[in-house]
């Protein structure tokens, strides 16, 4: 199962070293579980011995398999065209995130969206 994970790379948006954000807790679950994951967002730092990518040099990253959306859509805006443009297979909007346009841009560029909730998802082998 672990190589399996390991092709599921994701891109966690809204990375941070605070441990009482779902962010960090999804992080963390998705290094448990021996997923290969970049921690993105706006705060510097380092996360399970990765340093936390700035997304606000919208870096070119290959080979990314999931999004998981942890910045609320009042925040969302300025990176949905960077996101969609990493070409994911889906995009997976935490409890808080669901953004209908953000919806409608991604299901046009062909990538799956779901609503749901990355720890749960992981926890009930559903990842």
């Amino acid at each position: 199962m672990e190589a399996e994970n390991r092709q599921l790379k994701t891109l966690v948006v809204g990375a941070t070293e605070n441990s009482s954000r779902y962010a960090y807790l999804a992080a963390k679950m998705l290094h448990e579980h021996g997923v290969e994951f970049v921690p993105i967002g706006i705060k510097k730092g380092q996360l399970f011995g990765k340093e936390i990518v700035d997304l606000s040099e919208k870096p070119k990253l290959e080979g990314v398999h999931t999004i998981t959306l942890y910045i609320g859509p009042a925040h969302q805006a300025e990176w949905i065209e960077y996101l969609i443009s990493l070409k994911p297979q889906r995009i997976i909007f935490n409890p808080g995130t669901e953004n209908p346009e953000f919806f409608k841009k991604a299901k046009a560029a062909n990538i799956e969206v779901l609503p749901a909730c990355t720890l749960v998802m992981l926890s009930t082998g559903q990842y």
